[in-house]
């Protein structure tokens, strides 16, 4: 009344007497914020552009008319400075795998400073996280080296692997009497199999000896 604030009314119909008084009506329901790009130099000077979006709603509808002018723009732009600060403390390895952290810290700080403004920040989502061509090329690379380089870790252990499993199974023919022989028969069995093939075998000695046991 008169420029001066008298009371906070509930939903509903009110008389307002017009020159003398005024009402604004406040939506108290959560609000969606975009925050638009911003630029900003990480930790270890790389230059990104970043986005999000605040999810807000308004606590004290008196504090948020009086306190600011437009709060609705002042949590944007809060948003805004907030999200370059935080980028500026990480480095880009720890903004591209700790998102979820980064948009925790940026939704605790614009919380904390929009409290006198009556403004309750329930959470802030980082949307997309841009990097220059450039560093995209390198980040490309490193991950494709990456790759590369597990590859050849993954085919090492393999063959470790196998040259263990050969020596093992050699160790095993070699100590029991007869059983290269079986082995060699159980090989010649695989390969006559399939008609296509053509085998040339040279019987070894041991063989003979081992037909020769079993004739006796």
């Amino acid at each position: 009344m008169l420029g001066k604030y008298t009371k906070t009314v509930e939903p509903g119909w009110r008389l307002i007497f017009p020159i003398i008084q005024s009402m604004t009506k406040v939506d108290i329901r959560t609000k969606a914020v975009d925050v638009p790009f911003q630029e900003a130099i990480t930790k270890d000077n790389v230059t990104t552009k970043i986005n999000a979006v605040i999810y807000y709603k308004v606590n004290d509808s008196a504090r948020a008319i009086l306190e600011v002018e437009n709060f609705w723009f002042a949590v944007s732009q809060l948003a805004q400075t907030t999200m370059r600060n935080i980028a500026g403390e990480l480095e880009l390895d720890e903004l591209l795998a700790n998102r979820d952290e980064a948009a925790k810290r940026i939704k605790e700080i614009v919380d904390k400073a929009s409290d006198p403004w009556g403004i309750k920040v329930e959470t802030v989502e980082l949307k997309d996280v841009i990097l220059p061509e450039d560093m995209q090329r390198v980040i490309a690379k490193q991950a494709e080296a990456e790759r590369e380089r597990r590859a050849v870790v993954i085919k090492s252990r393999g063959e470790v692997e196998a040259s263990e499993n050969l020596a093992q199974a050699a160790g095993t023919l070699s100590a029991q009497p007869g059983a290269l022989h079986l082995r060699t028969l159980n090989t010649l069995n695989d390969l006559s199999s399939d008609q296509s093939n053509t085998v040339i075998f040279a019987m070894p000695l041991e063989v003979l000896r081992a037909f020769e046991k079993m004739g006796k």
